[in-house]
């Protein structure tokens, strides 16, 4: 804020934005896929409906994340080096907590990185990292989607048992939650439930997004020559730095980072699935 203003809080949007539709197209077609599948197949084999939703939606979580990273690992690598490539000898020596940064090269904008990047290191520059995110990234999804669901109902339960309670004429006569809400609680209910969400899957994936991001950002040195860092040279490098809590540094910002944009996320998708549902019905009456 000091040096750049608010400008310097959004460094790699615009590529961010770029990647967006292509990977949310592929995330959510195989999230639909995937989740009416297992769901499928967890009822014929005798589970719950509580069970069969959140092992259906665990399963969709960790399918959509897998193949959303085709699109977003080369994303998150141009974006994440744009995001500090400013850092300079002069900052890094004023202070102890910051760490350099992986190359001397200077982006332009999103382009000129994906163009420089490739000219450097080939397809497998863009990819850095992409085994680590799928690690990161599917069990993140996997737990968010599954502590939704489990949010979800247990929110909407309380909800509809006090309104029971409230009101003694309300459907099932106040004892089975009968209670029906209106368009505007849905949406504050889904967004609390993401919150709730993003906290769990923050909580314990945190590790393995930190070294993902040191991974994608950060190189070593080798007999004089740059070389990407590996994943046990990462680990040993945060171990030295902090011990195991250095993992979780930047939790509090990537828990609202992650609230904020699966708020967005599962509103604006269950509002397409209402609407959606909708027009069928429309089309089939």
């Amino acid at each position: 804020m000091n040096h750049e203003g608010v400008r310097g809080f959004y460094r790699g949007f615009g590529t961010s934005l770029m990647g967006t539709i292509p990977a949310r197209a592929l995330y959510m077609t195989a999230l639909e896929i995937t989740k009416s599948s297992v769901g499928t197949a967890t009822v014929r084999l005798g589970c719950s409906d509580t069970t069969a939703t959140a092992i259906a939606n665990a399963a969709a979580g960790l399918s959509s994340a897998m193949a959303a990273q085709l699109v977003w690992t080369p994303i998150d690598v141009v974006s994440q080096r744009l995001m500090v490539q400013d850092c300079n000898a002069s900052s890094i020596k004023s202070s102890k907590n910051m760490i350099p940064c992986s190359s001397p090269c200077r982006y332009v904008n999103g382009i000129d990185g994906f163009r420089k990047i490739l000219n450097a290191d080939g397809p497998r520059g863009l990819y850095r990292g992409f085994g680590i995110s799928i690690l990161t990234y599917a069990p993140s999804n996997a737990v968010w989607w599954a502590s939704y669901s489990v949010a979800h109902r247990l929110v909407w339960g309380c909800i509809g048992c006090y309104a029971n309670k409230k009101d003694e004429n309300a459907v099932n006569g106040g004892g089975g939650c009968g209670y029906t809400p209106i368009s505007k609680e849905m949406v504050a209910v889904q967004g609390v439930c993401a919150a709730m969400a993003s906290g769990v899957s923050a909580m314990i994936t945190m590790p393995l997004d930190t070294i993902k991001t040191r991974l994608q950002v950060l190189d070593g040195e080798e007999n004089g020559r740059t070389r990407p860092l590996t994943v046990m040279q990462t680990v040993k490098n945060l171990v030295k730095e902090g011990g195991f809590a250095a993992c979780y540094r930047g939790l509090g910002p990537r828990w609202v980072s992650m609230a904020m944009s699966a708020t967005t996320m599962i509103t604006t998708y269950e509002f397409l699935k209402r609407l959606s549902a909708k027009n069928r019905e429309s089309l089939t009456s």
